[in-house]
């Protein structure tokens, strides 16, 4: 018999801070992957509070910077290679949406000619990024 009266087994292990760790873990590791994914620095202009939303796994991010340099997603193109580039992603994925960031001071040009290929290659769901006005 037990004198202390405790019969409590201490076989089982405490796995709670194992999962913490995995946890936190996963958030850094989140938070890596979309900082990384962001592309080139630009200064974008405000616009309205509603935002519109053309998030997803199979959207395209083309970025135009001050001067006037295009990439897609994260890589530097010019327009024909990213008229190529668009048009072979849409022969995998018809209808994907596309996020147009251009930088507060690029010439209204550079943006123009990146919607014109887009509307080359019939692509509906295209989308201007903003940031929201301050109040």
């Amino acid at each position: 018999m037990d004198a202390g009266g405790d019969d409590k087994s201490y076989d089982d292990i405490n796995v709670t801070p194992m999962v913490d760790l995995y946890l936190v873990l996963l958030l850094i590791f989140i938070i890596m992957t979309t900082a990384g994914v962001q592309g080139m620095k630009v200064d974008l202009p405000k616009s309205s509070s509603k935002p519109a939303d053309l998030s997803g796994p199979k959207s395209r991010a083309i970025t135009v910077n001050n001067q006037g340099q295009i990439a897609l997603d994260t890589v530097p193109v010019t327009l024909a290679e990213l008229e190529a580039r668009l048009k072979a992603h849409q022969a995998s994925v018809p209808e994907f949406p596309v996020v147009v960031r251009g930088d507060r001071q690029t010439q209204y040009e550079g943006v123009m000619n990146v919607i014109d290929v887009c509307g080359r290659l019939g692509i509906t769901q295209v989308g201007l990024a903003t940031v929201a006005p301050d109040q």
